[in-house]
C-alpha cells in the first residue's frame, strides 16, 4: 500500500504541474481560475494522502493507519476525478462508442449467422425463439448506431451522450437474450459450418455485450446526474414538434409518414398511454424517495414513452380525414407534453427535499393533471368519441331513475311484460355485438355502441313501465340502476380493449362485463315478470348460455387462474351437478313440480357456465403447452393476476355498498376482498424480494402496506355492518372502500410497467389444432343444452306431448355424449405427457447408440471421424452439455407445478441428446488414450440415463402441484442430473485446457458476469456476513491462482490450462455469492459497488485466461508471457478492490475474516515449531531460563482474556468496535504465541516432550480463538435469542478453558512433580473438545481413504501401549510422552471415525499417576483391552469400505510408494515458496517467528514449514538431504 501511495503521489504531482501550466496558458480567466482551484484541491488531497502513507509505513500492522490511508486515497481519487472530469468523461464516452460499435457489428453478424443456420436447425422451438430474439435485436441496432453517430458528431453535447448511454443500456437485455437463444440453437443445427459460425458469433456478441455493459455503467456514472435535464429538454422538443405539426395541419400540409396507418397509430397511442402512466408512477415514487439515480432513469423512460406517444398522435392526426379531430388530437398531445415537462421539473425539485410535504403535494397535483390530459388524448382517437357519446346517453337516460316515485303504467301488465322481454333480448344481443365489434375496425365499435345505447334507452323505458305495475318499485329501480352501471362498464371495457388490444386480461374483463349485463337483466326479469313457473328460469338460462358461448371463440389468453388439473376437477364436478339437474328437469317436468323444475334449470345453467369456463381454460393451457407454440416468459409480476384482482375487489366493494345486498352477500363480498388483497400483498412481497431496483422494491412494499391497512379498515366497517345493517354503517363501509380501490388501482398501474410484466405465450397453428377437440365438444354441449332447455320449457307448459319427450331425450343424450367427449379430450391432451413419451423414446435410442460406441471402443474398432477437428467436437460437446444443464431446473419446476411449460422443456431437452451422442462419440474416436475414451462415453451415458430418470419423474408429476408425492423424486432426479453435468464438464474443461482451448472458460466467466446484472436473485438464505465470507474466500483463491499463473508462465506453461480452469470455477462461485452479497448489502450503494467490482474482476479473469490459452499454444512467446504477467497483476489489484468494497459493507465482520486468516497462519506456524521440538532442534538463542519468559506469558494471556471479552461483546455492538476487538485479539495471540515459543525454546532441546506440551497448550488457545472469531462473525448484529448467540457463548467458554489450561501448564513446567499430571489433563480436555467438533454437523473439508483409516489405528495402538506402560512405571517422562502421543493419534484418527474410548484410558492413567493402586491398574488394563477391541472393529470397518481397488497398507512397496509421493508433493509445495525467497540479512536458526516466512529464514526452514505435520517420511527425506 505504501509503495503504491508513493507512485500515486508522483503521478498526482505531475498532474498538478500540468494543470498549473494549462492555467497559465489559458486566455479565459474564468477557466484559468477553475484549473488553479482544481489543482489546489488536488495538491491538498495529495498532501493528506502522503501523511497517511507515512503513518502506515511507520506502523505497518496498525489497522487504523491503514484505514486512514484508504480514506485519504479515496479522497484523492474523488479530487482527481473532479480535476480531470472532462478528460475522463471524454475517455469514458469514447470507450462506450467503441463498445457500442463492436456490439452492433457482433449482433449483425449473429443475425446473419442465425439466418444461415435456419435451414438446418431441427429444433423448431429453438429456431422460433432465436428468430424472435433476432427481430427484437434488429429493432434496437439502428438506435444504437444512431446513438454512436450522434455522440461522435456532437462530442460535447450532453443529450447526445445520454442518448448513446440509453440506447446501449436498452440494447443489453435483448442482446443477452439473443446470445442465450443462439447458444440454445447451436447443438441442433446439423450443418457443421453453420453451427460453428453461429457459435462463434454468439461468443463474440457475449464478449461485446460484457464490454458494453461495463462501458455504459461507467458512462452513466459520469453523465447520469444530467439525465433529468436531458429528459426535460426532450419533452420540450416534443412539445415544439407537435406545435409545428398543428401548424402544418391547419395549412393542410400534415401527411402520414411511410408505414403509418390510422389503425397502427391508434394502437400505438393506446398502448403507449399506459407505458407513460406507468413510467410516471415510477418517477413519482423515485422522486418521493429522493433516489437521484432511479429518478433519472424514470425521467428517461418517461421521455422515451412520450416520444412514442407524440409520434403516434401525429400519425393519427395525419391519417384521419376529419380536420377537427386532427386538431383536437394534436392539442391534447401537446397538453400532455406540457404537463409532463412540469412533472419532471417538480420531480427534480422534490429530489432536493425528499421529505418535504409541499413538494410531494405539488407532485401529486401535477401528476393528476397529466393523467387527465392523457385520458383526453386517448378520447380523441377515432371511435372513442362515439363510445363516449353512448356512455353519456346511458348516463342521461339513467337520470329518469332518480325520481322518488314512478308514474303508474299506461299499459296492461301483459303488454308491459312482452315489451320488457323483447327489449331485454335486444339489449342482450347488442351487448354481444359490442363484444364482437372490439375485434374489428374502429367504425364497427362506434356503430355497435350507438345501437347499444339506443337499445338501452328502450329497455329502460320498458323497465320503468314495468316498475309502474310492480308492488315494490324501489327494488325494481335498484335493479334498473344495476343494469345501467353494468352497461356503462361494458362500454368502458370495450373502449379500453379497442385502444390497447394486447392489454393483459382486457378480453376477460370485457367478457365479464357482458356477463354482468346479462345477469342484471335476468334479475330484473325474474323480479318483474309473471309467467308460468319455470319459464323465466329457462329464458334466463338461455341468455346466460348465449353470453358464455363467446369464451370458446378464440381462447388465446387465460380465462381464469385455474391450473390444468383444476380444470379437470372443475369439469368432473360440474358434469356431475349437470347430470343430476338434467334428471331433475326431466322428472319435475313429468310430475308438474314446476318450482323445483325452475331451480333445476338454474343449477344446470350455472353448471354449464362452469363447464364452459373450465373447457376454455383447459383449451388455452393445451394450446400454449404444444411444443410448436411460443412459451411465455415469467416476469416480476403477473399483470393478469393484478388486473383480475383489481376487477374482483371493485365488484366486491360494489356489492358491499349495494343497499339490496343481503347479510350473506356482504360476508361473501368481504371474503372475496380478503382473498384478493392477500394475494396482491403476497405478490408484492415476492416481487420486492426479486427486483434489484431499490425504488421498485420499496414501492412494492409500500403498496402492500397501503392495501393491507385499507383492507383492515374496511374489515372493521364490515364487522360493524354485519352487526347492524343501518344506513350509517353502510355509509362508513362505502367511505372505507374508496382508499382500498385507490390503493389497488395505483398498484395495478405501477405493476403494468414493461420492466416488470411477463411476456404472454403465443399459440401456434398446431396448438390451435390441439385445442379443437375440446372446443368442439364444449360448443356441442352448449348448443344441445340450449336446445334441451328450450324443449324443457315447452314441456313444462304441455307435459303430455310424446314427440317432444323424444326430442328432449335426444338432446339429453347429445349433452351427455359431448361432456364425455370433453372429459376425454381434456385428459388425452394432458400437457407434456405425449412429449415426455416421445422424449423418453428418443433418449433411449441415444443410450443404445452410446452403448454401441462403447462396445466398439472396447474392441478398438471405433471409426475415427475425419470430417471435423477434435477441437470443434470438444466445443460442440461442451456447448450441448451446458445447454442441457440450463434446462434441469426449468424441467423440475415445470414438473412440480407448471404443466403448460412441461412439453416445451422436455422436447427441448430431448433434442440435445442426438447432438450430444454424435459429439461424444466423435471426441472418443479422436482420443488416443483408451481410458479417456471410455470416460467420455461413460459420462455421456450417465448423463443420458439421468435425463431419462428426470423425464420419468416429470411424467409422473405432470406439472400437478397437488401431486406432492412425486416432488421428492423430481428433486432427486434433478440433483443427480446436475452432478452428471458437472462430472462431464470437469472432464471436458481439463481436456480443453491441456491444448490451450479457453473459449468455453471465457464463455463461463462472461455468463457469470451477465447473471450479476439480472436483478432477480433468489430469496437470500443467508446474511450479508455469510456471503461476505465466501466472497472473500473465492477472491483470495483467484488471487492465489493468478500468482501461480505468473510463476508457471515461466516454469511450466503446460500447467496454465488447469489453473485457468480453476480460476473459471472460482469466479463462477464468486459471481453467484457476490450477487447475493450485493443484494443483502446495506446501504444500496455498497451493493452496487460490490457488483461493479466483481464484474471488473471478471473482465480481468477473461483477459488472463485468454493469455494463458495463447501461451499454451506458443509457450516460447516472450511477449505473451509479459502480457500474462500484466494481466495477473491486474487481477490481483481487482481482487483487492472487491475486498475493499466488502469491507465497506461490514467493517467488523471483514476484520473478523482477516483475523481468522491470521490466526490460522499462527496455528500452522505452531505446527512447524512442534516439528522442530520433536526433532530436538528447538533451542534458545541465548542462555535464557523459562523464568525469564513466565511473567511475559502470564501478562499477555491476561490481555488475551480481556480481548476475548471485547470480542464477545463486539458481536452485539457496532461494526467499528467489532473490528477493533478482532484486530486486537489477532495481535495479542500473535504476541502470546511468540513469547510461549521463546519460553519453550528456553527449556532446551534435551526435554522435547515438555516443549511439545507447552506449544500444544498455546496451539489449543489459538484454535479456540479461531472458533471464537468465527462464532462472533456469525453472531454479529443478531438478536439475543438467535442460535448463533448460544454458539458464541459456547466458543467463549472453550476459549477461557484453554487459556486457563495454558496458565496451568506454564505453572507446571518448572515443577517436575506435576508436569505429567498437567500434560494428561490438557490431553483429556483436548480430546473432549475434538470429540465435540467431531460430533457436530459440520462437514469436514477433507475425506480419508480406508487405507488411511487403517494406518491411523497404529497411532492409537502405540498410544494405548504407552499409556499402559506409563501407568505401570509412573515416571513423569513416560506420562508426558503418552500425553503428546495420545493427542497426535486421536487428532489424526478423528478425521475418519469416532474414538472416544481413548479418553477413558487417559483418565485412568491420570488417576494412577495421582494414586497408584492395584484396582486402578487393573482398570487400566481393562480399558486398554476395550481400546484394542475398538481398534480391531475400526480396522474391520475400514476394510469393508476398501472396495475392489484396495491395496494392503502394510505392503512395503505400497509404503515406499506412498512416502515417495508424499515427499514429492511436499517438495513441490516447498518449491513454490523457494521461488519467492529473498536473500537473508543474517543467517539465524531459531524459533520460527510467524506463520508466514520471513527474510531471515533458511531455505531448509521454509521447506519444513511447507511439510504437513506428521509426515515422517518427507521430514526424514529432507533433513537427511
Amino acid at each position: 500500500m505504501v509503495r503504491q501511495a508513493r507512485v500515486l503521489a508522483q503521478a498526482t504531482s505531475d498532474l498538478v504541474n500540468a494543470m498549473r501550466s494549462d492555467a497559465e496558458a489559458e486566455i479565459d480567466m474564468e477557466n484559468s481560475k477553475k484549473l488553479l482551484a482544481a489543482a489546489k484541491l488536488l495538491a491538498d488531497s495529495t498532501a493528506r494522502m502522503v501523511e497517511a502513507a507515512k503513518g502506515a509505513a511507520a506502523n505497518p500492522e496498525n489497522e487504523d493507519q491503514q484505514q486512514r490511508l484508504r480514506e485519504a486515497a479515496e479522497g484523492l481519487r474523488v479530487a482527481t476525478n473532479a480535476a480531470a472530469q472532462n478528460a475522463i468523461k471524454k475517455k469514458i464516452v469514447n470507450r462506450l462508442e467503441i463498445a457500442a460499435k463492436q456490439a452492433a457489428a457482433a449482433a449483425t453478424q449473429t443475425i446473419a449467422a442465425s439466418q444461415n443456420a435456419a435451414v438446418s436447425n431441427k429444433n423448431t422451438a429453438a429456431h422460433q425463439q432465436l428468430v424472435q430474439s433476432c427481430k427484437t435485436v434488429a429493432d434496437h441496432i439502428p438506435q444504437l448506431v444512431q446513438g454512436v453517430r450522434g455522440s461522435q458528431a456532437q462530442a460535447e453535447d450532453l443529450s447526445a451522450q445520454l442518448a448513446l448511454i440509453n440506447s446501449s443500456q436498452n440494447f443489453l437485455q435483448p442482446g443477452s437474450k439473443m446470445v442465450a437463444s443462439a447458444k440454445a440453437a447451436v447443438p441442433t443445427v446439423t450443418d457443421q459450418a453453420a453451427a460453428m459460425q453461429l457459435s462463434q458469433c454468439a461468443k463474440n456478441l457475449a464478449t461485446s455485450l460484457a464490454e458494453l455493459r461495463t462501458a455504459s455503467q461507467k458512462a452513466h456514472e459520469a453523465c447520469g446526474p444530467m439525465e433529468i435535464d436531458s429528459a426535460l429538454n426532450t419533452v420540450q422538443t416534443l412539445k415544439n414538434e407537435l406545435q409545428d405539426a398543428k401548424m402544418a395541419a391547419v395549412d393542410g400540409q400534415l401527411k402520414p409518414l411511410p408505414g403509418e396507418t390510422l389503425e397502427k397509430c391508434t394502437q400505438d397511442l393506446g398502448s403507449t398511454s399506459k407505458a407513460v402512466g406507468s413510467s410516471m408512477a415510477q418517477l413519482l415514487t423515485c422522486a418521493a424517495q429522493g433516489n437521484e439515480h432511479y429518478t433519472g432513469v424514470a425521467a428517461r423512460e418517461t421521455a422515451q414513452a412520450l416520444k412514442t406517444l407524440a409520434q403516434a398522435a401525429r400519425g393519427v392526426a395525419a391519417s384521419t380525414s376529419d380536420p377537427v379531430a386532427a386538431h383536437a388530437m394534436l392539442d391534447s398531445a401537446r397538453d400532455v407534453m406540457e404537463g409532463s415537462a412540469m412533472l419532471i421539473q417538480e420531480a427534480k425539485q422534490a429530489l432536493a427535499a425528499p421529505g418535504d410535504a409541499d413538494s410531494q403535494q405539488r407532485l401529486a397535483q401535477v401528476a393528476k393533471a397529466v393523467s387527465h390530459s392523457l385520458n383526453n388524448c386517448v378520447n380523441c382517437l377515432p371511435g372513442q368519441k362515439d363510445v363516449d357519446v353512448a356512455l353519456k346517453s346511458i348516463g342521461e337516460s339513467s337520470k329518469k331513475l332518480l325520481v322518488d316515485s314512478l308514474p303508474p303504467s299506461s299499459k296492461s301488465f301483459q303488454e308491459a311484460q312482452s315489451e320488457l322481454n323483447q327489449a331485454a333480448a335486444d339489449l342482450n344481443q347488442s351487448a354481444g355485438e359490442v363484444v364482437h365489434a372490439t375485434r374489428g375496425q374502429s367504425g364497427e365499435l362506434a356503430a355497435a355502441s350507438g345501437k347499444f345505447s339506443d337499445d338501452f334507452d328502450e329497455f329502460l323505458d320498458a323497465g320503468i313501465e314495468m316498475a309502474g305495475q310492480a308492488q315494490d318499485q324501489i327494488q325494481v329501480i335498484g335493479n334498473l340502476k344495476s343494469i345501467s352501471m353494468a352497461s356503462s362498464k361494458l362500454l368502458l371495457a370495450a373502449k379500453s380493449l379497442s385502444v390497447d388490444p394486447g392489454a393483459p386480461n382486457a378480453k376477460n374483463l370485457l367478457a365479464a362485463a357482458a356477463r354482468a349485463v346479462t345477469e342484471s337483466i335476468n334479475q330484473l326479469i325474474t323480479l318483474c315478470t309473471q309467467q308460468a313457473p319455470g319459464q323465466k328460469e329457462c329464458d334466463n338460462a338461455l341468455r346466460e348460455l348465449e353470453t358464455v358461448k363467446g369464451m370458446l371463440d378464440n381462447p388465446n389468453e387465460p380465462v381464469s387462474d385455474l391450473s390444468y388439473f383444476d380444470c379437470i376437477e372443475g369439469v368432473m364436478e360440474n358434469s356431475k351437478v349437470l347430470g343430476e339437474s338434467m334428471a331433475g328437469i326431466s322428472q319435475n317436468a313429468k310430475t308438474g313440480d314446476l318450482l323445483v323444475f325452475g331451480e333445476c334449470v338454474g343449477v344446470a345453467s350455472k353448471a354449464l357456465c362452469g363447464l364452459t369456463e373450465a373447457a376454455a381454460q383447459a383449451a388455452y393451457l393445451v394450446g400454449i403447452s404444444d411444443p410448436n407454440s411460443q412459451a411465455g416468459q415469467q416476469g416480476l409480476v403477473d399483470p393478469i393476476q393484478f388486473a383480475r384482482a383489481n376487477q374482483a375487489i371493485q365488484m366486491a366493494c360494489q356489492n358491499l355498498v349495494d343497499p339490496a345486498s343481503s347479510p350473506s352477500q356482504v360476508l361473501s363480498a368481504a371474503t372475496i376482498v380478503a382473498k384478493h388483497t392477500s394475494a396482491l400483498c403476497n405478490a408484492c412481497r415476492i416481487a420486492s424480494s426479486k427486483t434489484a431496483n431499490p425504488v421498485a422494491k420499496r414501492h412494492f412494499v409500500q403498496s402492500a402496506k397501503e392495501v393491507a391497512n385499507s383492507t383492515a379498515n374496511l374489515v372493521k366497517t364490515i364487522k360493524a355492518l354485519d352487526g347492524d345493517f343501518s344506513e350509517e354503517n353502510r355509509n362508513k363501509c362505502r367511505t372505507a372502500t374508496a382508499p382500498l380501490i385507490e390503493a389497488v388501482e395505483n398498484l395495478t398501474a405501477f405493476a403494468s410497467n414493461p420492466e416488470f410484466v411477463s411476456i404472454p405465450a403465443q399459440i401456434s397453428t398446431e396448438g390451435s389444432q390441439a385445442q379443437e377437440p375440446i372446443l368442439v365438444s364444449a360448443r356441442t354441449m352448449l348448443e344441445s343444452s340450449s336446445l334441451l332447455i328450450k324443449t324443457a320449457r315447452s314441456l313444462a307448459i304441455n307435459p303430455k306431448d310424446p314427440p317432444t319427450w323424444s326430442v328432449l331425450a335426444g338432446h339429453s343424450h347429445t349433452v351427455s355424449d359431448s361432456i364425455k367427449s370433453l372429459i376425454t379430450s381434456i385428459r388425452d391432451k394432458a400437457p407434456g405427457q405425449r412429449e415426455c413419451d416421445f422424449s423418453i423414446d428418443g433418449i433411449n435410442r441415444c443410450i443404445r447408440d452410446i452403448e454401441q460406441a462403447s462396445l466398439a471402443a472396447v474392441s478398438q474398432s471405433l471409426a475415427t471421424r475425419d470430417d471435423i477437428s477434435v477441437e470443434a467436437l470438444q466445443e460442440q460437446l461442451t456447448s450441448v452439455v451446458q445447454e442441457i444443464g440450463h434446462l434441469i431446473d426449468p424441467i423440475a419446476t415445470a414438473a412440480r407445478g407448471e404443466a403448460a411449460q412441461l412439453g416445451h422443456k422436455v422436447t427441448q431437452l430431448a433434442s440435445y441428446f442426438e447432438p450430444l451422442v454424435s459429439a461424444a462419440v466423435g471426441v472418443a474416436s479422436k482420443t488416443l488414450n483408451h481410458q479417456q475414451q471410455m470416460t467420455v462415453l461413460d459420462q455421456s451415458k450417465t448423463l443420458a440415463e439421468s435425463a431419462l430418470q428426470i423425464l420419468y419423474a416429470a411424467k409422473e408429476g405432470g406439472g400437478n402441484p397437488k401431486a406432492s408425492h412425486t416432488h421428492d423424486a423430481i428433486t432427486e432426479a434433478a440433483q443427480l442430473m446436475k452432478e452428471a453435468v458437472d462430472d462431464i464438464m470437469v472432464t471436458l474443461n481439463e481436456a480443453a485446457s491441456e491444448v490451450g482451448m479457453v473459449g468455453g472458460m471465457v464463455d463461463s466467466i462472461a455468463e457469470a458476469m451477465t447473471k450479476l446484472d439480472e436483478g432477480t436473485p433468489p430469496d437470500p438464505k443467508g446474511t450479508f456476513v455469510d456471503y461476505q465470507t465466501t466472497v472473500v474466500k473465492y477472491s483470495k483463491a483467484i488471487a492465489v491462482t493468478a500468482q501461480e499463473m505468473m510463476t508457471k508462465s515461466v516454469t511450466n506453461p503446460e500447467e496454465l490450462g488447469g489453473l485457468a480452469s480453476q480460476m473459471t470455477n472460482d469466479y463462477g462461485h464468486l459471481a453467484l455469492q457476490g450477487r447475493m452479497a450485493a443484494a443483502t448489502a446495506e446501504p444500496e450503494e455498497i451493493g452496487f459497488q460490490i457488483r461493479t467490482r466483481v464484474q471488473e474482476l471478471g473482465h480481468g479473469c477473461i483477459f488472463l485466461v485468454q493469455k494463458a490459452g495463447a501461451l499454451q499454444i506458443c509457450p516460447t512467446d516472450s511477449y505473451t508471457k509479459r502480457e500474462l504477467i500484466e494481466c495477473a497483476r491486474a487481477v490481483t489489484e481487482k481482487v483487492s478492490l472487491v475486498l475493499s468494497a466488502l469491507q465497506a459493507g461490514n467493517k467488523g465482520t471483514q476484520a473478523c475474516i482477516t483475523a481468522a486468516s491470521a490466526v490460522s497462519g499462527i496455528i500452522a506456524d505452531l505446527d512447524t515449531t512442534i516439528m522442530f521440538a520433536t526433532a530436538g532442534t528447538l533451542n534458545a538463542e541465548n542462555n535464557e531460563s523459562f523464568a525469564d519468559h513466565r511473567e511475559n506469558i502470564l501478562k499477555t494471556a491476561k490481555a488475551l482474556v480481556e480481548d476475548t471479552k471485547l470480542l464477545v461483546s463486539g458481536a452485539a455492538s457496532s461494526q467499528d468496535k467489532l473490528a477493533q476487538a478482532a484486530q486486537s485479539s489477532a495481535n495479542t495471540i500473535t504476541q502470546l504465541a511468540e513469547v510461549v515459543k521463546l519460553g519453550a525454546a528456553s527449556l532446551g532441546s534435551d526435554d522435547p516432550e515438555t516443549q511439545v506440551v507447552l506449544i500444544n497448550a498455546i496451539k489449543d488457545v489459538a484454535k479456540a480463538l479461531s472458533d471464537l472469531i468465527s462464532a462472533t462473525k456469525g453472531a454479529a448484529s443478531k438478536p439475543a435469542d438467535d442460535p448463533s448467540m448460544y454458539q458464541l457463548k459456547g466458543a467463549a467458554k472453550v476459549m477461557v478453558t484453554n487459556v486457563t489450561s495454558l496458565l496451568k501448564t506454564v505453572k507446571a513446567v518448572e515443577d517436575e512433580a506435576t508436569r505429567g499430571t498437567r500434560a494428561l489433563e490438557a490431553t483429556i480436555e483436548y480430546i473432549k473438545q475434538e470429540l465435540t467438533v467431531f460430533q457436530s454437523s459440520e462437514v469436514p473439508e477433507k475425506t480419508s481413504s480406508p487405507e488411511e483409516s487403517i494406518r491411523m489405528t497404529k497411532g492409537i495402538t502405540m498410544a494405548t501401549a504407552k499409556a499402559v506402560a506409563a501407568g505401570n512405571s509412573c515416571r513423569q517422562e513416560d506420562v508426558i510422552a503418552t500425553a503428546n502421543l495420545s493427542r497426535k493419534a486421536v487428532s489424526d484418527m478423528l478425521t475418519a471415525c469416532k474414538v472416544n474410548k481413548h479418553s477413558l484410558l487417559a483418565n485412568t492413567a491420570l488417576l494412577i499417576l495421582q494414586k497408584a493402586t492395584p484396582e486402578l491398574k487393573h482398570q487400566l488394563a481393562s480399558f486398554s483391552k476395550r481400546v484394542a477391541g475398538a481398534v480391531t472393529e475400526l480396522i474391520q470397518s475400514a476394510e469393508a469400505m476398501k472396495g475392489t481397488e484396495w491395496v494392503d497398507p502394510e505392503d512395503p512397496t505400497v509404503i515406499a510408494e506412498t512416502e515417495l509421493l508424499g515427499a514429492a508433493a511436499s517438495i513441490e509445495a516447498a518449491a513454490k515458496k523457494l521461488e519467492q525467497l529473498k536473500p537473508r540479512a543474517k543467517p539465524k536458526v531459531s524459533v520460527h517467528p510467524h506463520g508466514l516466512f520471513e527474510v531471515n529464514e533458511s531455505p531448509q526452514l521454509v521447506i519444513l514449514e511447507c511439510l504437513p505435520a506428521g509426515n515422517p517420511s518427507s521430514s526424514s527425506l529432507l533433513l537427511g538431504g
